[in-house]
């Protein structure tokens, strides 16, 4: 195995975190207070440094922001010397062009970004705590407590999931309901095969049930396409695809469509 992909690996073996996700959206979110704190505090050298740091990314997003605006202007073409003869008097008349200052590389990226996040189901109806939870009083007979919660939908936990203890364990997933394989569809291949599902990505009605691994209509999770023989550009067996739940798993069997991208 190459030195410098033993992230990957464990990544493949072992799965993520449930909050991944959600982890990297709030640093990314953070980002902003982090730089408004280190030009206030920042003292002698490394505020020079930091500043005309700043400076060079302030004047990169403005070059940007013009080029955006201006894709649209109309200009003079750039002069070039006619394969045929032109008459005197269209000599000095110009061929006005569209300026387009975005180039092909970023319309390209826009395109495999736009293609990525296309969805089977784009919109879903969302799913109440009360109709995914069913409340479970605990406790001595004279008081008892209704803090615990049991997930009435199926659920996805990984092969190495240890149930909490009793005292401690507030949402209870039933054996009864957890899924470990998915029909999938892939829409080239035009084939359906029984695969094992590797994570839940992400579950559109709530944070909280991408956590607890909540199997709806809508949900992208992870499934293990190694058996299927697709190869990535560079060459390599792809190990896992996303996949979007196109049916009520709670009616029948779980079915899901392989994204694009």
């Amino acid at each position: 195995m190459p030195q410098n992909e033993y992230i990957e690996r464990a990544q493949k073996l072992h799965g993520k975190r449930l909050d991944t996700e959600e982890r990297a959206r709030k640093k990314a979110a953070r980002e902003g207070h982090k730089q408004s704190e280190n030009a206030q505090n920042l003292r002698g050298l490394r505020a020079k440094l930091y500043a005309k740091e700043r400076h060079h990314q302030k004047i990169q997003m403005r070059k940007q922001i013009k080029q955006h605006e201006e894709r649209n202007v109309k200009g003079n073409a750039q002069e070039k010397e006619p394969t045929n003869p032109v008459p005197a008097y269209l000599l000095d008349r110009a061929n006005p062009t569209t300026a387009k200052a975005l180039s092909s590389q970023i319309k390209n990226k826009r395109a495999e970004k736009a293609a990525r996040f296309s969805v089977p189901i784009p919109k879903v109806k969302g799913i109440s705590e009360e109709e995914l939870f069913k409340v479970v009083k605990t406790g001595k007979k004279v008081a008892k407590k209704a803090w615990k919660r049991v997930v009435t939908k199926p659920t996805f936990v990984g092969p190495d999931f240890t149930r909490r203890p009793v005292k401690y364990e507030r949402f209870i997933r039933p054996m009864g309901l957890r899924y470990k394989k998915a029909n999938v569809t892939h829409p080239t291949l035009n084939v359906t095969v029984q695969l094992p599902i590797l994570g839940v990505k992400k579950n559109p009605s709530n944070p909280l049930y991408t956590q607890l691994g909540v199997l709806t209509k809508g949900t992208i999770i992870e499934v293990n396409v190694s058996d299927l023989g697709i190869v990535t550009a560079s060459g390599k067996i792809a190990w896992g695809r996303y996949a979007q739940i196109t049916n009520n798993p709670e009616v029948c069997s779980l079915f899901c469509q392989i994204l694009c991208g």
